[in-house]
């Protein structure tokens, strides 16, 4: 049996426990009548790799392609939308996976789903799913027409005040984000699961809400 890292039962139990993160409308079990007819089911997988020099795990993040119709250039988690197929949340999470970055399904410990986050703007319903890396590999976008780059973002570098700010998004609204060198600027649904993330496993650090970054409006 893979060694689980230390961090990972304290970090279930929180995840089991704690309220979601605000972002966007949290739809877990109280979806208006016209947002039920609409929503469609997404997941996105949230996989977690130790590390063995002990400096803390580190997240699986991709960089979509320039070229997309809807939030090209962004970063986000690896996942997509539910097909017919798919057994549950968590397979619609690691299906994408492989087929974005050929992550090995059989490499992923699922841990936690989490409660489904309403994105009004495209009209989907994303499940999180919280995943354990137990042998991690090489990755690579499999199609540089979606994927243009894959991204492992150790999760102190995005707890490191000189790294975190806050922005605005097109709609007016603003929300976290997170300024990695090597890496996009990270913002929206990803930055606020993220914080939400180091919050729930103990490595968030006091930051500058009031610090404001740039946006890209390319």
């Amino acid at each position: 049996m893979e060694r689980r890292p230390q961090w990972w039962p304290p970090l279930l139990k929180a995840a089991a426990d704690a309220e979601p993160p605000r972002i966007g409308r949290v739809i877990a079990d109280h979806l208006l009548p016209y947002e039920e007819e609409q929503a469609r089911s997404a997941s996105v997988l949230v996989l977690l790799k130790d590390d063995p020099d002990d400096h803390g795990p580190s997240v699986l993040l991709q960089q979509r392609a320039a070229s997309l119709r809807h939030h090209p250039g962004e970063v986000a988690f690896p996942g997509g939308a539910a097909e017919p197929g798919d057994a549950d949340a968590a397979a619609t999470a690691l299906r994408e996976a492989a087929e974005e970055l050929a992550v090995e399904p059989d490499s992923v410990a699922i841990g936690q789903t989490l409660p489904r986050l309403w994105i009004p703007v495209s009209g989907f319903a994303v499940t999180p799913v919280l995943a354990l890396w137990l042998r991690p590999h090489t990755v690579a976008p499999q199609a540089a027409s979606e994927v243009a780059a894959a991204h492992q973002v150790p999760l102190p570098l995005l707890a490191d005040p000189a790294n975190r700010g806050t922005v605005r998004y097109p709609s007016g609204r603003s929300g976290p984000c997170f300024q990695i060198a090597g890496v996009p600027l990270i913002w929206g649904f990803t930055a606020g699961v993220l914080s939400w993330l180091l919050d729930l496993g103990g490595w968030a650090r006091p930051w500058d809400t009031g610090r404001t970054m740039e946006l890209d409006r390319r």
